[in-house]
């Protein structure tokens, strides 16, 4: 059965992250309140990667929150690509992580899903960093994280929040596809 925390966690949420696909500084303080009611949902739900996850994106929040209003240069952040060299690490790192915390959660706790949930964790905190660096590539981290998401939240009757994710997925591909047109608006026009 839903509960009156799943459903404000995720009503939160939801708004979070259409602001952020809409490249909106507002996105940061709402996923905070978001993030700090789904903690308490996931630790009810035994997904206790999803709550260290959770706290993870309340510290990038206020990060990324100051990020995007001030950037490097006291200026906005601009959307920009992350290097290629660095995507490829950041995968690499992102499956060796799923792995040892997946092993972890499995040895000492009585988490539901360990890898399936620790694959969650890790490609969310890439995604994450991506996002509060405005880089474009943060959607297709989402899409997978996205896809992972779906099923394993309906394995434990989190039905509402299996939906959502389906819906953030679709919210993530068409973001990816707003903040590319973004970037092409605001990149400088040579001359012909």
């Amino acid at each position: 059965m839903t509960s009156l925390l799943e459903i404000a966690a995720n009503a939160v949420m939801t708004v979070s992250i259409i602001l952020a696909g809409r490249n909106n500084v507002h996105s940061w303080w709402l996923g905070i309140i978001g993030c700090g009611l789904f903690a308490v949902l996931f630790y009810d739900t035994r997904l206790y990667a999803d709550v260290t996850l959770q706290l993870f994106f309340i510290v990038t929040c206020v990060i990324g929150w100051w990020r995007w209003l001030r950037g490097g240069t006291g200026a906005p952040l601009p959307i920009t690509r992350a290097r290629p060299q660095a995507l490829i690490w950041m995968g690499a790192l992102g499956l060796a992580a799923t792995a040892i915390y997946g092993l972890l959660l499995q040895a000492y706790t009585n988490a539901y899903a360990p890898f399936i949930d620790s694959g969650v964790l890790m490609f969310s905190v890439i995604a994450q960093l991506l996002l509060m660096g405005r880089r474009l590539q943060t959607w297709q981290f989402w899409l997978l994280v996205n896809t992972i998401a779906v099923p394993l939240y309906a394995s434990r009757g989190l039905y509402l929040t299996s939906v959502l994710y389906g819906v953030y997925w679709i919210n993530a591909l068409a973001s990816w596809f707003f903040w590319r047109r973004k970037m092409q608006q605001a990149a400088p026009q040579l001359p012909a």
